[in-house]
């Protein structure tokens, strides 16, 4: 992002948070809502203490992801899983966009970030909030999308952790002097009574589950937190 440049916002709700009995219908509302991103919590039950679910969900939702007027909305994949290289391929083959990990599940980032980019999708680094930034002093020029967790990946519905608000500013930082086109992308206790402060922080990306999929209308909640975004 530029200087003087308006950043271009974009909110991917997590499906995390969705009512999985109805997951084609959730997905459907939430991006007449106004959507802009889906974002697809792979977890293993190994990376971390849950299990939700694989490429066979993703491949049968992405005909769904996409605008009434046929326009595909981009299926965002952070996986939380280990090893990483063989389930980044299934995803990329089942449809997804982009796909992040976490780089101490692999043995070899940046060979996991090539692999992630020959089958033709955007790749991303996740940092947790207690990880070091030291891996994009070699991997940031490859990178399409920096992942935050401004809470513990593995659980659904936690508040906000403050210092991640560091980390965004650092990242930032980073990318603007990479000069490259890199996404900064923020998952956890995102809520339309921060949301702003973690744009101002640097963030342009904002992952938000519980507190989209928790209301009844959510494109009053998309709503809001553009309009948090722009005052």
């Amino acid at each position: 992002m530029r200087k003087n440049q308006t950043p271009t916002y974009r909110i991917a709700p997590s499906i995390l948070s969705a009512d999985f009995a109805r997951l084609g219908d959730e997905l459907k509302a939430v991006i007449a809502g106004g959507a802009d991103w889906i974002h697809f919590d792979v977890m293993d039950n190994h990376y971390v203490p849950n299990l939700t679910f694989g490429p066979m969900i993703c491949q049968a939702l992405k005909p769904h992801a996409k605008k009434a007027d046929g326009t595909p909305v981009p299926v965002d994949v952070h996986l939380m899983v280990q090893p990483v290289d063989a389930l980044a391929a299934a995803f990329a083959d089942a449809g997804a966009d982009l796909i992040s990990f976490h780089p101490d599940a692999s043995a070899h980032v940046h060979r996991s970030v090539q692999a992630i980019k020959a089958k033709g999708c955007k790749a991303g680094l996740v940092f947790n909030p207690a990880a070091p930034l030291d891996v994009l002093d070699w991997v940031i020029e490859d990178l399409d999308l920096i992942l935050i967790m401004s809470v513990n990946p593995g659980f659904g519905g936690q508040s906000f952790i403050d210092s991640a608000l560091r980390k965004i500013e650092q990242v930032r930082k980073r990318i603007d002097a990479s000069g490259k086109d890199i996404r900064l992308e923020v998952d956890g206790g995102i809520k339309t009574d921060n949301i702003a402060r973690v744009a101002a922080a640097g963030a342009d990306t904002f992952v938000a589950g519980s507190a989209i999929f928790g209301k009844p209308d959510y494109k009053a909640v998309i709503d809001a937190m553009r309009a948090e975004l722009v005052k």
